[in-house]
């Protein structure tokens, strides 16, 4: 008897987006111009390998911006800070550089405006993150947040006609649209952003996942437990009929028993995950008899972002760019 075929469905875009890569290419630059150590407050983005990577080239992470000497350079990460971090900066003197996102600055100035305008801001999003809390520091007064369909009866406003909804760059898509169908038969004259929040990045590996994991026996995510993308990648991969879906930061940590009796495997990674990490998950497959590998795009991701800057103007001044 003939074993049956044993493939994998690698997903594409998947991996770094382009906010991401500015984030690290932002740490990376700026050890070169200004010599190590440089501190970074939060990790720059969250992944595991990428941490360590940076820290043993001398970054050096930090929580708050009191850890950082007087006078150093602090580089922020690209899930945004709320403008209370950038004050904390400038007292204790430090060279500060805002990795933050362009996507999620759009959500800040969003937040910013429709406060200014005196409306409710029904942010939804993940309690503690990181992008949630320095969103919310722009307009506190103003900020509510809703986490997820179930939290949507929690909500209260002032005024019914003077609401809009903003969100978190990485959630799951249908369930933000899904606790916006709630909130909009509560408040049926409730705003929408002027553009889309969720980012095309997150989109688009959500998009991609479910296309393939109808047909997948197991699913494997490259990523960080606490990167908000990833973890959501594999919750879309089993909604969309994957028969199960496992999160790893390392090909080391995918276990054989996850294997047993599978003969399709769907491979993604979240948007802050180097590819060289899913070319070790492919690797350590093809040695498992998954060497059949056929790549399945849905989109071509073209989107750069120039770096931050204040680490540009310092570039330039030491003649490395034009």
């Amino acid at each position: 008897m003939t074993e049956p075929r044993k493939r994998v469905l690698l997903a594409k875009p998947r991996g770094y987006c382009a906010g991401v890569d500015r984030a690290v290419q932002t740490v990376e630059e700026a050890l070169k111009l200004y010599g190590a150590p440089v501190y970074v407050r939060k990790q720059i983005v969250h992944n595991k390998h990428v941490v360590s990577t940076l820290e043993a080239r001398g970054a050096i992470f930090v929580e708050e911006n009191f850890e950082v000497p007087e006078g150093s350079t602090v580089v922020f990460s690209a899930h945004g800070v709320a403008p209370e971090v950038h004050d904390q900066a400038r007292e204790r003197n430090l060279k500060a550089i805002d990795a933050t996102c362009p996507l999620v600055t759009k959500v800040h100035h969003e937040a910013k405006r429709f406060a200014a305008a005196d409306y409710d801001i029904l942010l939804i999003g993940h309690e503690g993150h990181e992008e949630v809390i320095g969103t919310s520091g722009e307009a506190p007064e103003h900020i509510q947040l809703v986490d997820g369909p179930d939290d949507v009866d929690n909500v209260v406003v002032r005024d019914p006609a003077k609401v809009v909804w903003l969100s978190q760059t990485t959630l799951s898509v249908d369930e933000t649209m899904e606790t916006v169908a709630r909130l909009k038969k509560r408040l049926p004259l409730l705003q929408s952003p002027p553009s889309d929040d969720i980012c095309y990045a997150t989109s688009n590996r959500q998009h991609v996942i479910k296309e393939i994991a109808p047909d997948c026996d197991v699913v494997i995510v490259v990523g960080s437990t606490n990167s908000s993308n990833s973890v959501r990648l594999v919750e879309v991969a089993l909604g969309a009929g994957a028969r199960a879906g496992h999160l790893v930061d390392y090909a080391s940590e995918i276990q054989d028993e996850w294997l047993a009796g599978a003969t399709t495997v769907g491979v993604s990674s979240g948007a802050s995950v180097p590819d060289d990490l899913v070319m070790e998950v492919l690797a350590h497959l093809a040695e498992r008899g998954f060497g059949e590998v056929t790549e399945f795009t849905t989109a071509e991701e073209r989107l750069t972002f120039s770096l931050p800057q204040e680490l540009r103007r310092d570039m330039k001044a030491a003649g490395k760019i034009s």
